[in-house]
């Protein structure tokens, strides 16, 4: 699906998509319910713990959403500060419905949280990582953090470390050839072994 892009090429904003949508345009309707049905769903799924109801409250924010499009008025406030108010509306709602209920009738929630086996591995891959990049020439790290941690593209650093492009491209390679080749001895204990 193609990104809401305007005439210049620049992503649209919310404020842009919501006057679009207000003004019956399903293209803009539709972008921002992929904009912002996962925030809407996320945040209330965190707030409720209780993933059905948190799309019951995201489907209603969105709803709501679309109503007051026509009638929005720009600048008085963000579209994202807008909807997460009214997703805390809504669950705040649900949450005093729920204090009449009997506690053993009332879900566990979802601890949504990793199991712990699997954060001990990510805690000593991170830490790995981390030792494998301070071992690393000052140069190679920071090109390498900046590359694939940060995610900036190579002119991007180019023009930050004040070197060419290419630079930056071996810059990268040998920071990264080395960071493999002092984490290759520990590839079993941290969860890389060949299949």
């Amino acid at each position: 699906m193609e990104m809401p892009f305007d005439a210049s090429g620049h992503e649209e904003s919310d404020e842009a998509l919501l006057a679009a949508c207000g003004r019956g345009d399903a293209r803009a309707a539709r972008f921002l319910t992929l904009r912002f049905t996962p925030r809407a769903f996320g945040y209330a799924a965190q707030l409720l713990g209780d993933r059905a109801e948190a799309e019951d409250v995201a489907q209603e924010a969105m709803l709501r959403l679309w109503r007051i499009a026509p009638d929005w008025r720009a600048g008085e406030a963000k579209v994202t500060t807008w909807l997460y108010r009214v997703v805390t509306n809504l669950c705040t709602d649900r949450l005093r419905r729920r204090r009449g209920e009997r506690l053993d009738t009332i879900p566990e929630p979802e601890d949504g949280a990793p199991p712990a086996e699997l954060r001990l591995l990510q805690a000593a891959r991170a830490e790995a990582l981390t030792a494998g990049l301070s071992g690393l020439p000052e140069r190679q790290r920071q090109a390498v953090i900046l590359r694939h941690l940060e995610g900036l593209s190579n002119p991007a650093i180019a023009e930050i470390m004040e070197i060419s492009t290419e630079a930056v491209e071996s810059l990268t390679a040998r920071g990264k050839r080395a960071l493999a080749a002092g984490l290759v001895v520990r590839r079993k204990e941290l969860g890389f072994e060949d299949d």
